[in-house]
């Protein structure tokens, strides 16, 4: 497939708002990496497996953490094994321990460059990750390639993939790293907003209990609780209530507060001010 002809204008599964659409396009046709930001639930990760799904590309995942390194995400050596191999010799494997690439294990980032398939890669929290690893792995997506230092070996991509980094802002990120990506941030779906989610998912729910569960989830928002709940919550709370055939007048009592508020502090506090 084309770059040219990847269009994600939303799908039955996720609301894509005009502004939206428009910065995810250009950043497929101009092979630019796009990073979304915004407070989780607010549909950056789900953006990019619908993406993935819609367009029919093959997906690569890194999920970014604090001891991550740069070189991780394209490609590390399995030095134990050839050691091994060394050693006691390779078996019926055919691994030859004078060749290094039999012992590469590779990364998403290796994975997605040598796909024969068009590939969505998804950098996920990458806000996890130090400055100094931001910056080498944008140089490696900028250029759509990366050296195999051992050997001196440039891997290429076969396709240069769409990429989708995610951040939830715990640390800023580099001006090197914001100045090659196209950047949105996805802002909190208001009410009306969430009435189109909610109607993507359930389209036949009852429209007195949905106005009742919003009502009470934005009122629960402005509690400033540790956790406020996100969208993915609310769904679940809206799935429950029809479950248990809560009338919308019973809404009030918020059952199933768990649904919702999933830290510790934040239902004894609900608790407290309800008792």
């Amino acid at each position: 497939m084309k770059t040219e002809d990847l269009q994600f204008k939303g799908s039955e599964k996720y609301y894509l708002s005009d502004e939206l659409s428009e910065i995810v396009n250009m950043a497929i046709l101009l092979q630019r990496p796009l990073l979304l930001t915004g407070e989780p639930g607010t549909g950056k990760t789900q953006l990019a497996f619908e993406i993935a799904r819609t367009q029919n590309l093959q997906m690569e995942i890194l999920r970014a953490k604090s001891t991550f390194k740069g070189e991780e995400a394209a490609y590390v050596q399995d030095t134990v094994l050839r050691l091994n191999d060394a050693r006691f010799g390779p078996g019926e494997s055919k691994r030859d321990v004078n060749n290094f690439f039999d012992y590469i294990m590779w990364g998403p980032v290796g994975r997605a460059f040598r796909s024969e398939k068009k590939t969505l890669l998804l950098l996920d929290e990458i806000d996890k990750t130090e400055s100094d690893v931001q910056d080498n792995l944008l140089d490696i997506l900028e250029d759509n390639e990366f050296t195999v230092r051992e050997t001196n070996t440039v891997i290429k991509a076969i396709h240069p993939p769409v990429i989708i980094i995610t951040s939830n802002a715990k640390r800023e990120l580099s001006d090197p790293f914001l100045r090659r990506c196209f950047c949105h941030h996805i802002a909190f779906p208001d009410p009306d907003e969430m009435r189109s989610i909610i109607a993507l998912h359930y389209p036949d729910s009852n429209p007195e209990l949905v106005n009742a569960v919003i009502k009470i989830f934005y009122e629960l928002r402005e509690r400033r609780f540790e956790k406020a709940p996100a969208t993915s919550e609310l769904l679940q709370w809206l799935q429950a209530c029809e479950k248990a055939d809560v009338l919308p007048q019973d809404a009030n009592n918020i059952p199933f507060a768990g649904i919702l508020l999933k830290k510790t502090q934040d239902l004894l506090n609900y608790r407290n001010k309800k008792t």
